[in-house]
């Protein structure tokens, strides 16, 4: 029978060998070999080995189909071998048949003693799968997954998620890489030894002043933190990071104040000057409003034996003419107006107005950590890429494509739940439906675009030599399947939200995929990248508030205002925490970066390549434009952008 010859490439993460026994059968139109090993003089499977076996089948299996590989503990241990059983990360396989080298991807970890069924690298669409062999293939991968990850109810009106109790319980497969989990924890550990040897963790009381704050969290300071401590007091500082901060997403258009926000012409004056009024300014679309509503009536949280305080405030914006700051103009603590819901004014008593906007990005931690951040960036993406894994096999194109106390947040998000829609997590229409196409200076907006751009460009590319026409999304069984399943079980069939449970069209399928890659990539990076630098100086984004918000003007001073702030252990394990969420660990993988080559087929090779090749000018041009900022936006330079929500 003729000889086939088999390579085998072994991943070069630490661990990634194996002391175990590796076989194949080769399946084909004729039918199946049994295990053929894959041995050799010496020890095989090394990290990073790259290595040529031949084996003979008993007979000819006709044309091959797939390859299932196997993995067995030795007949009998070895000498200083570790425990019998060990994974084994495979990158891919090659059969060469009659002189035509077949690729297999694998890009996976086989743990145990268990065999694992590979498809040649190209990407197949369900009804593209004409053989019996090959269409039970994908049947059973998918049956399989579906079993090994389930579905299940974490907290009512929660996004379902992944029914496991712990990490540990995951497979290699879907753990973060050892790498980045050991250098995780390493940085944390020194951070907290290093507040634990200054006593700061275990006390419990205020701070007894805003020296002794700087001087505490001088061991961790960046540039941006530094221009954050020199300018958090600045009106245009404040404005500016409903822009550019960490929340960059609440900012809307005000055409019409809203009735229970009764800001009055007296009351802007001073900022707006003479020549206009505050209707002519709502009608010129100069006015932006940031509504917290959504705080109103949440509970708050018990820390060090206190309870916590919340607000639901507005703030009111105005953009100066031709390229000025965004400045503030009134703010109000409340969603209802009164006596003791006084509007905060520039003109105020500088305590009295600082204060007043330090509530306001206390609002800011709040919504931005329980929705813009866990619910969008995170519970959103896990939804995302669990649906894939139950819906979707290894050879589907869009497989190949594609990481207050918890009371209050639970009811945030239950309360955003119902609010999410389509369109907010679409960055076009976001833009669009808050009326901020043209408002300056907005990085993340720019970036964003570009971003979404050349993401869609790619998207249409890889959907166009995937999918030949509208009848064919209509007709790929596992693209519906996966498409519903997000509708049901993310956003829990709530059909309000706009989100599509079926894709009619290839227009429509390109834009929701890039809706799933923009998210779980470049949005992540804008909302979390940039959590240290915005929140290490706490008074800019104090994460809870001791004390009520004031009920009148002319009370606050600097005391007051150090009594409001969160205690001192509390401050150090939210900066610890914030640290830790926006340093990316080892293992990095940029957008456009695709380092398991699923694909081996030459047109989308060219689509990617061109892909990474507009990703390097957007990066060239942000990178000039930062220079010339004194406070850079790097939150959306495509190399520091990961594939995916991975921290």
């Amino acid at each position: 029978m003729a000889k086939f010859r088999v390579r085998v490439s072994t991943g070069e993460a630490f661990g990634a060998g194996t002391w175990d026994k590796i076989s194949v059968s080769i399946v084909g139109t004729r039918g199946e070999t049994p295990p053929l090993p894959l041995d050799r003089l010496g020890k095989e499977f090394n990290a990073g080995a790259e290595e040529d076996f031949e084996v003979t089948p008993p007979e000819d299996v006709g044309r091959v189909l797939l390859v299932r590989v196997h993995k067995a503990p030795p007949a009998r241990s070895r000498p200083l071998a570790p425990s019998a059983g060990d994974a084994w990360f495979c990158r891919w396989l090659q059969l060469t048949p009659r002189g035509r080298a077949l690729c297999f991807p694998c890009y996976q970890w086989l743990e145990g003693e268990r065999s694992l069924v590979l498809r040649e690298g190209t990407a197949k669409i369900s009804w593209e799968d004409h053989h019996p062999t090959l269409q039970q293939q994908r049947r059973e991968e998918l049956q399989a997954r579906r079993e090994t990850y389930r579905w299940k109810t974490y907290i009512p009106g929660w996004p379902r998620c992944l029914d496991e109790e712990t990490v540990k319980n995951l497979n290699l497969n879907i753990k973060y890489s050892v790498a980045k989990n050991t250098t995780f924890y390493l940085r944390g550990g020194s951070a907290l030894a290093e507040l634990k040897l200054k006593g700061l963790l275990d006390r419990k009381g205020l701070w007894k002043s805003l020296k002794e704050m700087r001087r505490v969290f001088n061991f961790r300071k960046t540039p941006a933190v530094e221009y954050v401590c020199e300018h958090w007091q600045e009106d245009a500082f404040f404005a500016y990071q409903f822009l550019n901060g960490l929340n960059p997403v609440l900012i809307r258009r005000c055409h019409h104040l809203p009735k229970n926000f009764p800001v009055t012409d007296a009351m802007v004056a001073p900022v707006l000057g003479p020549g206009t009024s505050l209707q002519a300014e709502l009608e010129k679309g100069s006015l932006f409003l940031v509504d917290y509503d959504l705080l109103a009536g949440v509970r708050t949280n018990v820390i060090n034996g206190r309870p916590q305080f919340s607000t639901a405030p507005m703030t009111l914006l105005y953009q100066r003419p031709g390229r000025g700051p965004l400045l503030p103009l009134a703010i109000q603590l409340s969603q209802t107006p009164g006596p003791n819901s006084p509007i905060f004014l520039p003109s105020d008593d500088k305590w009295d107005w600082l204060l007043a906007k330090t509530w306001v990005r206390n609002a800011e931690f709040s919504i931005h950590e329980a929705l813009t951040h866990l619910l969008q960036a995170h519970l959103v993406p896990e939804v995302f890429a669990l649906a894939t894994l139950r819906q979707l096999p290894h050879c589907h194109p869009l497989f190949k494509s594609t990481g207050l106390g918890i009371g209050g947040f639970s009811e945030l998000i239950q309360k955003n739940m119902k609010q999410l829609n389509y369109s907010a997590l679409c960055l076009p229409d976001d833009i669009r439906a808050r009326g901020v196409e043209d408002i300056p200076d907005y990085y993340y907006r720019d970036d964003g675009m570009q971003i979404w751009g050349a993401v869609e460009r790619f998207v249409s590319e890889m959907i166009g030599i995937y999918y030949p026409s509208d009848e064919s999304v209509r007709d790929d069984s596992e693209l519906q399947a996966w498409v519903w399943e997000i509708f049901s079980e993310g956003f829990l069939g709530r059909e309000s939200s706009g989100l599509p449970s079926t894709l009619g069209t290839r227009e429509a399928l390109i834009q929701y995929v890039t809706m799933v890659i923009f998210n779980c990539s470049a949005k992540h990076s804008a909302v979390s990248a940039g959590q240290f630098d915005f929140a290490a100086w706490m008074p800019n984004l104090p994460p809870s508030m001791q004390l009520p918000p004031p009920t009148s003007k002319g009370q606050a001073r600097l005391e007051g205002f150090l009594a409001t702030l969160p205690p001192v252990n509390a401050t150090c394990d939210v900066v610890i925490a914030l640290w830790l969420l926006s340093k990316e660990p080892g293992d990095r993988r940029p957008l456009g970066t695709y380092p398991d080559e699923y694909f081996t087929e030459e047109a989308p090779r060219r689509s990617i390549a061109a892909f990474q090749s507009r990703l390097a000018e957007i990066s060239r041009d942000i990178q000039e434009r930062n220079h010339s900022l004194a406070l850079p936006y790097p939150y959306l330079d495509p190399p520091l952008i990961e594939n995916s929500v991975s921290i």
